[in-house]
């Protein structure tokens, strides 16, 4: 379901590490769904057929090549499928609590294909960083369109 999650939620982990999905993005993610180390510190959340898709586009890569080699450790080395239960929560494994630095207070975004999982201290920032540079980057991703 390309294009199917937009929005910025706010969610706090419980005591036992597990996010509840936002509603709006459970029935594109599907009951079960795989998460794994994003970038700029933050988690990758993909449905099964996403995730499909871009694990057989890894695959493709040359496994000789240093870049897709290890690049491909890390993502898939950090995956893992969760399941959603009753009260549309899923257990966010130690590792990639570690990797995103999740304590609390998270975000959820939604980012067309994909869903990310952010410390909400790191989304501030980022969103900071970033946001002076917005019209430069769409006029750098659209220039002669």
């Amino acid at each position: 379901m390309q294009g199917s999650f937009l929005g910025e939620f706010a969610h706090a982990l419980d005591d036992k590490g597990r996010l509840t999905v936002p509603s709006k993005f459970r029935a594109a993610l599907g009951e079960a769904f795989v998460v794994t180390r994003g970038l700029d510190g933050c988690l990758f959340c993909y449905p099964q057929a996403t995730w499909d898709g871009i694990a057989g586009k890894l695959d493709s890569l040359p496994f000789t090549a240093t870049v897709p080699r290890t690049f491909a450790r890390l993502f898939f080395s950090g995956a893992v499928e969760v399941s959603v239960d009753r009260q549309g929560r899923f257990l966010v494994p130690a590792g990639l609590r570690r990797h995103a630095a999740l304590e609390k207070d998270a975000v959820v975004i939604g980012v067309s294909s994909r869903v990310e999982i952010w410390s909400r201290d790191r989304w501030e920032a980022f969103c900071s960083a970033a946001e002076p540079e917005y019209q430069a980057l769409a006029e750098q991703l659209f220039r002669g369109q």
